[in-house]
């Protein structure tokens, strides 16, 4: 039985494809169209999802979308009635819904085939039951706790939900307009970072400052019985709803912080300007906040249903600061977040929904990776690297040739592409399509922020350490395959990986299996023979860009940053010397 999920017509479009309960490809649409957090219909995704398994639109026999028009009616209504709300958010709103309307028939136009040659059956699956899905059902655990919150999605913005063997049960919802994530995103409008997922700036921010505006935090937001509630006169979306558009592609979304809140914390940041103090404070004490709130959710979830586990997802479990704290400030002792927690992941969530929900089969599949995307064969490699024989020369690498090579390199300070496999699913590279670097140096992160990644100073690198070094190196002894987790890293080993320890000695680790990517593992594994440290710094492969996905969008990142060379499949590739 083939599953198509789909997130659709919002933020980060994606598709996945789910056979017999199997995640076998994910991608988002972001990828091919080179649209940050693309919005719409993902019609490559879908194309992408059926042609990697040599599948036709009639072998698809479900459809899901991570959207939900009818859900939560009552609400809406009660909430319009109170509020009044201006009649464009209204109409913008109905625009959104209408066009689900018009599912089936985007699905056939993307594979190029008539309505009449679609024969899936199409189900709209609430938001955050998505949401829950990609949580608890790609989880390794039978039995669970269930936490999701983002900004808002079918005009809800958390749930609680239980999850025991094949079915998740909704314990509680927090509906519009109160919502932690909107909370989080017009504090990063504020502070001057106006892209559409900017967020995680100010939490690579935070750590810079002291959260000294606590108190005023506490005045825009506050816990409620088992959920919580935003002080609305400090906002206008509850009034003016959210204005967001995607006429290009790229989402957008404008200021919705009332005058009250700058009256509060003084004017606001101008876009791309210098961060002062004040901005490093103010993203302290959000993000201080933003845990107090989490912490608070977590705890009442498990008087709710009490469990060991939580799997914990939305938007909001993009914060991997607050995410690395969750075991000490809850009473749970094990937590699963998976790869994309986001809106991204909703298409799989959608799909496994419908597999493990609806049609109540049993679960046989745990999400221990996220390659899911396009590869590139050694062939596609050297010819793409062909093409650029004027600029380029390119040699292959075989065998223990491969790895020490660019281990080598590393060591003598090279910052290098890393092109090979199957492409990650959601925003972090994972080791397939990655930069990667010595992170024993000291000015190894400005020398990547300055030649390659055009970004600002206060943003951190990561460490992809060996999986069965994690404890020895960080102050957990867990896997972290996502990347989804900041953490301690022990205090003795902070001066030996200076390029990967941010300044309040914590990591954004990536912990990475032999099992799940024995190539990436075997250059770390090198790596670590040749200087004793069992981690590399891993960034991602682009330049204020999506992740690249082609060995063409790879080495034409190469040649218009200053990185020192690429490998492409087993091509390395470096540039030609001026003679």
């Amino acid at each position: 039985m083939n599953i198509l999920g789909i997130n659709a017509f919002h933020g980060d479009a994606s598709a996945a494809l789910i056979r017999d309960g199997v995640m076998v490809a994910a991608v988002e649409e972001e990828r091919f169209l080179r649209i940050k957090h693309w919005a719409g219909f993902p019609a490559l995704s879908i194309q992408y999802c059926l042609e990697s398994q040599g599948l036709a639109a009639a072998d698809i026999d479900h459809v899901a979308i991570s959207f939900n028009p009818k859900a939560n009616l009552g609400h809406k209504v009660l909430f319009t009635l109170k509020n009044r709300p201006e009649f464009k958010s209204i109409l913008d709103r109905l625009k959104r819904q209408g066009k689900s309307a018009t599912l089936k028939q985007s699905f056939a136009e993307a594979c190029g085939v008539p309505e009449s040659a679609v024969r899936a059956q199409f189900h709209s699956v609430e938001h955050h039951d998505a949401h829950i899905a990609s949580g608890f059902f790609l989880s390794p655990f039978d039995r669970a706790a269930i936490l999701s919150i983002d900004g808002m999605g079918d005009f809800v913005s958390t749930m609680f939900a239980s999850g025991e063997g094949n079915k998740v049960e909704p314990l509680f919802r927090v509906h519009y307009p109160h919502s932690l994530g909107f909370l989080y995103n017009a504090l990063t409008l504020y502070l001057g970072f106006p892209k559409y997922g900017d967020e995680y700036k100010v939490m690579g921010l935070a750590p810079y400052g002291k959260p000294t505006l606590v108190a005023e935090m506490r005045k825009l937001i506050a816990p409620k019985g088992d959920g919580f509630e935003l002080n609305l006169d400090y906002f206008t979306h509850h009034q003016r709803g959210i204005a967001m558009s995607w006429d290009n592609g790229e989402p957008k979304v404008d200021p919705f912080h009332s005058q009250k809140l700058v009256e509060l914390l003084g004017p606001e940041r101008v876009p791309y300007s210098e961060t002062t103090p004040h901005h490093e404070n103010i993203a302290a004490s959000l993000q201080a906040v933003t845990e107090e709130i989490i912490f608070h959710l977590l705890e009442r979830l498990h008087r709710k249903f009490p469990s060991e586990n939580v799997c914990l997802t939305g938007g909001c479990a993009m914060n991997s600061v607050a995410n690395g704290k969750v075991l000490q400030n809850s009473p749970f002792k094990n937590l699963y977040v998976p790869a994309g927690a986001a809106d991204n992941g909703t298409s799989f969530g959608a799909a496994m929904y419908v597999w493990n929900q609806e049609l109540g089969k049993p679960r046989g599949f745990v999400q221990e990776h996220a390659y899911w995307g396009p590869t590139a064969v050694d062939s596609e490699c050297e010819a793409c690297a062909k093409s650029h024989a004027d600029k380029v020369t390119y040699r292959k690498l075989e065998g223990e040739e491969l790895f020490e090579t660019i281990v080598k390199m590393m060591i003598d300070a090279k910052v290098v592409g890393w092109f090979r496999g199957r492409m990650e699913f959601g925003a972090r590279a994972l080791g397939s399509r990655s930069l990667i670097a010595d992170p024993r140096r000291t000015d190894m992160r400005d020398i990547i922020n300055l030649k390659i990644k055009m970004r600002e100073k206060f943003r951190p690198f990561a460490p992809s350490i060996l999986e069965e070094a994690v404890p020895e190196w960080f102050e957990q002894p867990h896997p972290v395959p996502f990347m989804e987790q900041v953490v301690l890293i022990r205090p003795e080993k902070r001066a030996l990986i200076p390029a990967v320890t941010h300044v309040d000695g914590t990591g954004r680790l990536q912990s990475v299996s032999r099992k799940t990517n024995p190539d990436y593992w075997k250059l770390i594994k090198t790596f670590e023979k040749h200087t004793g440290i069992p981690l590399i710094l891993n960034t991602s492969l682009n330049e204020n860009e999506p992740i690249v996905c082609t060995p063409e969008e790879a080495i034409q990142c190469f040649l218009r940053t200053r990185m020192d060379a690429i490998l492409l499949g087993s091509f390395l590739v470096e540039r030609k010397t001026v003679e």
